[in-house]
């Protein structure tokens, strides 16, 4: 077995939602967790949760997790690395910034940037959880003068939280997010845009399309305007090839060419079975089992159990609410080999389906 090099204490700069997690994901592994926040409230809250204890003077970390919005993430950084002889990481979704706001300080070789690709609509200590980032992608992104050794801590760190590590340079970093974070967000927001003023009876033929196109649209205003404008190099480009795109698009709709058209449809297609399957494999062929399922408590919790009884294991699931009947259209996505043997094991126990 590997020697531990982790043995912390580890501290963690921002006890908000992945702040509380990582620390969390220490003490589940029995490290000391040193707890830091401009908020008194956030620290005795992660603290009353089991995270760790509010760092005291004469505290010495071997690794500082620096968890605050991206604003701050260099002033943050160049602290940590003037306060200790500590390792030190971080958990925004830009590397190439706040890597050039502390390009120039001493111990910047004890830098090496993190980015753990899970999250929440919810935010704050109360939503954190030890299991946040189990099975998630955390990208490790040492620069051209991180210390190996450096390195090793934060990739020993993304693994004790459960996570996969995944090395990129801070710019490819960058690149890779801005397609597939930031822009899907920034065209979430335009689709949802359109529903603001809406009339209600177009409004009411909303289904679960557009929730799922609209969803991450809710993010928090004042953080994505951080995130966008702190890539804005890389989101700029992706959204020129959009504009470009969306220009044929127009065209193909106005002029009826409908080859045109198709063609982007199938690029479209082509996009979402690039997507990476479970575990990172490659995708695999699924189709959707629809059912009926009455707005009642305990509903929900019988049909899981029924298709538990099936044997076919669920890839995911979609709720989508019949606005005018107490009913929900449940969508239980499975492989595609074994959606038959779903439907009728689902049927005998007398579960409206539909095909």
């Amino acid at each position: 077995m590997t020697e531990r090099r982790l043995t912390g204490p580890v501290e963690v700069v921002g006890a908000g939602l992945l702040g509380t997690s990582i620390a969390l994901a220490c003490r589940r592994a029995g490290l000391d967790v040193l707890l830091t926040d401009t908020s008194g409230e956030n620290v005795r809250t992660a603290s009353g949760l089991g995270a760790g204890r509010a760092r005291a003077e004469g505290d010495v970390p071997q690794l500082v997790v620096v968890a605050v919005p991206p604003d701050h993430l260099g002033t943050e950084i160049a602290r940590a690395l003037g306060a200790s002889d500590a390792v030190v990481t971080d958990v925004g979704s830009i590397k190439t910034e706040p890597l050039r706001a502390v390009a120039g300080e001493p111990g910047v070789a004890r830098y090496v940037g993190g980015h753990p690709m899970a999250g929440s609509e919810r935010s704050g200590p109360l939503a954190a959880s030890a299991a946040l980032f189990d099975g998630r992608p955390w990208a490790v992104t040492p620069h051209s003068t991180s210390a190996p050794e450096a390195v090793a801590l934060v990739d020993e760190l993304a693994r004790l939280c459960g996570a996969v590590p995944v090395v990129l340079t801070p710019e490819e970093h960058d690149r890779a997010v801005a397609r597939t974070s930031h822009l899907p967000h920034l065209l979430a927001v335009l689709v949802a845009g359109r529903l603001a003023d809406a009339p209600p009876e177009h409004l009411a033929l909303s289904g679960q399309g557009v929730r799922d196109v609209t969803r991450v649209a809710g993010g928090d205003p004042a953080l994505w305007e951080q995130i966008v404008t702190g890539n804005s190099e890389a989101v700029l480009g992706l959204l020129d090839e959009v504009r470009g795109q969306l220009d044929v698009l127009i065209e193909a709709v106005s002029s009826g060419a409908r080859a045109d058209l198709g063609a982007l449809l199938a690029r479209g297609v082509a996009g979402t079975r690039a997507i990476p399957g479970k575990h990172g494999g490659p995708t695999r062929p699924t189709r959707s089992v629809f059912v009926s399922v009455p707005d009642h408590p305990g509903e929900l919790a019988r049909l899981f159990a029924d298709a538990g009884e099936s044997g076919v294991n669920i890839e995911d699931v979609h709720i989508d609410h019949d606005p005018g009947r107490p009913v929900g259209l449940v969508e239980l996505l499975v492989e595609e080999a074994g959606a038959e043997h779903l439907l009728g094991s689902l049927e005998s126990r007398g579960w409206v389906t539909h095909r």
